[in-house]
C-alpha cells in the first residue's frame, strides 16, 4: 500500500468497539474522517467519567461526596443541577436524594444481603459552580449514564464525521435503525426505532431478585418497575431519556402516561401487563414495516 493510500485510510473508516463500562456493555461506532481516533477519544471520555461517577468505587468523586458531604467536581455538579429539576418536575418521584436506598437495593441484586432497604431518606444538596455541598447521600444513577453517554457522543463529533454511542439501552441518537427488546426473553423486538432523539430503556426484567429491581418511587415508598418494559425517546438529550424512563417505570400506569404525554420534547412506549401504551407522537419515531 502506497503512503497516499495509507494517509487516506488512515483519515477515512468505519470504527466499531465494545467495552465494559457502567456495569453493562457500551457499544461506540464512527463512519468518516479520523473514526478511529474519535472513538479512541469517546472510549476514554466513558471511561473516565465512570471512574468519576460509580458510587461503589471507593475512590471516585460520588463516593466521596456522599462519604465527606462535599465535592468539587463539574460533572457531579451538572448532574446533580439536572437530578433537582427533575425532582421538581415529577414532584419528587425522581429525586437523587436516596442514595442509601440505592446502594442497599444495587446490594441486594447482587446477592450481598437478604433483603433491601425501605427506609427513604430527605435531605438538602447545594451546587456553587463545580462546588457541590449534600447531607444526604445521593443517588445520581438515574442520570449518570446518560450523562456519561452524551458526553462521549460529543466526542465523536466532527466535520465529515457522524457516530453513535450506546450503552445498556441509553444511547444518543441511531445512525440507523435500533431494535427495542422485548422484556419477554424472546427474540422478536417489541418495536424497530428510526429516529433523531435520544434513547433510553427501563425496567426490572434485566436486573432482578425476588420481585424486586432497581426501580424505586419515594413518593409511594414502594419498591419496583411498575411496567413490563419502558421505552423514551427524548429531543434534548440522554440524560433526559434516562431520566424518564426511569421516572415512568416508577410510576403507576395512569400517572406514567399522563406525565408522559405532557412533557414536551418527549415521547415513550410503556409496555403493561402485555399491553402497549404508546404517546401520540411515538410511532413517528418507529421504522415502517
Amino acid at each position: 500500500m502506497t503512503g497516499s493510500l495509507v494517509s487516506v485510510y488512515e483519515r477515512f473508516g468505519d470504527t466499531h468497539r465494545e467495552f465494559s463500562c457502567c456495569d453493562t456493555t457500551f457499544r461506540i461506532q464512527a463512519t468518516g474522517i479520523r473514526a478511529g481516533a474519535a472513538v479512541t477519544a469517546a472510549r476514554e471520555t466513558a471511561e473516565s467519567l465512570e471512574v468519576q461517577l460509580n458510587a461503589f468505587d471507593e475512590a471516585s468523586a460520588v463516593s466521596q461526596l456522599n462519604r465527606e458531604g462535599e465535592v468539587v467536581n463539574e460533572h457531579i455538579a451538572r448532574i446533580v443541577r439536572r437530578g433537582i429539576e427533575y425532582n421538581d418536575r415529577t414532584d419528587g418521584v425522581f429525586d437523587i436524594h436516596q442514595g442509601r436506598i440505592e446502594h442497599d437495593l444495587k446490594t441486594f441484586l447482587r446477592g450481598d444481603s437478604e433483603t433491601p432497604s425501605r427506609e427513604f431518606d430527605t435531605g438538602i444538596v447545594r451546587t456553587s459552580g463545580s462546588h457541590v455541598t449534600t447531607d444526604v447521600e445521593l443517588d445520581l444513577n438515574g442520570l449518570a449514564k446518560g450523562y456519561i453517554v452524551d458526553r462521549a457522543s460529543e466526542a465523536l463529533g466532527g466535520v465529515g464525521r457522524r457516530g453513535f454511542v450506546s450503552g445498556g439501552g441509553d444511547m444518543s441518537p441511531p445512525t440507523g435503525p435500533v431494535a427495542i427488546e422485548s422484556p419477554y426473553g424472546d427474540d422478536t423486538p417489541l418495536k424497530v426505532l428510526d429516529t433523531d432523539w435520544y434513547v433510553a430503556t427501563s425496567g426490572g426484567y434485566r436486573r432482578s431478585r425476588n420481585g424486586t429491581d432497581h426501580i424505586y418511587d419515594p413518593t409511594a415508598e414502594s419498591l419496583g418497575s411498575r411496567h413490563e418494559s419502558v421505552t423514551v425517546v427524548a429531543r434534548r438529550d440522554c440524560m433526559e431519556a434516562d431520566a424518564l424512563a426511569t421516572t415512568l417505570a416508577a410510576l403507576p400506569l395512569a400517572k406514567a402516561r399522563e406525565l408522559a404525554s405532557e412533557w414536551e420534547g418527549l415521547e415513550a412506549l410503556i409496555v403493561h401487563d402485555g399491553v402497549f401504551h404508546p404517546t401520540e407522537g411515538f410511532e413517528t419515531h418507529v421504522l415502517d414495516t
